[in-house]
């Protein structure tokens, strides 16, 4: 069953590859074989199509790491939400996604803020890794939005004393979200 879907990842709709790649995300271990042919989709003309690759290599683990380096690409891509989920996805890979870790602080200062929430929440699980990127994150707590600066202070909060100055900070922020997040250090 799932080698036909993994053959619709050539088909001529790019519909039908974005699902393809999404079924194959959502199939656990039975999808396994197939990761390469996933992983070509991460250069697919159409951007929808990278967005499901990424997405279903993230789910994959260990199983996806030989294909980080495609995912680490599509951190420049010119799609936003293609960039978003290349940051979730290696934030997804552990210690095998440390070398991307400049590349996904890069995306810090991206014009999008759903990016700029992804590459937070990207660093912040990979905890000690993370931390010659903490000076970068802890900018991000001027960020002009909430949500960034919520994510900073998550990031922040979980390297304790390092970060904990700069988030107390935001403990009487005017926005709630804000503040919960700085009272997590």
């Amino acid at each position: 069953h799932l080698g036909g879907v993994a053959e619709l990842l050539a088909d001529g709709d790019w519909e039908v590859r974005r699902r393809a790649c999404a079924a194959l995300g959502n199939h656990g271990e039975a999808a396994l074989p197939h990761l390469g042919a996933v992983a070509e989709c991460l250069t697919d003309e159409e951007f929808q199509v990278r967005r499901a690759a990424c997405e279903a290599l993230g789910k994959h683990g260990e199983a996806a790491v030989p294909h980080l380096g495609g995912v680490a690409e599509l951190l420049a891509d010119g799609d936003w939400e293609v960039r978003r989920r290349a940051c979730a996805a290696l934030g997804n890979h552990g210690e095998a996604a440390v070398p991307h870790l400049g590349s996904v602080a890069g995306l810090l200062s991206d014009a999008m803020y759903i990016v700029r929430v992804a590459s937070c929440s990207a660093l912040g699980n990979h905890g000690e890794a993370a931390v010659p990127h903490l000076g970068a994150v802890a900018k991000c707590l001027s960020d002009d939005h909430r949500d960034v600066q919520a994510a900073a202070c998550t990031v922040l909060g979980q390297h304790g004393e390092v970060g904990a100055e700069a988030v107390a900070q935001h403990l009487e922020h005017q926005d709630y979200r804000v503040r919960e997040a700085a009272c997590k250090f």
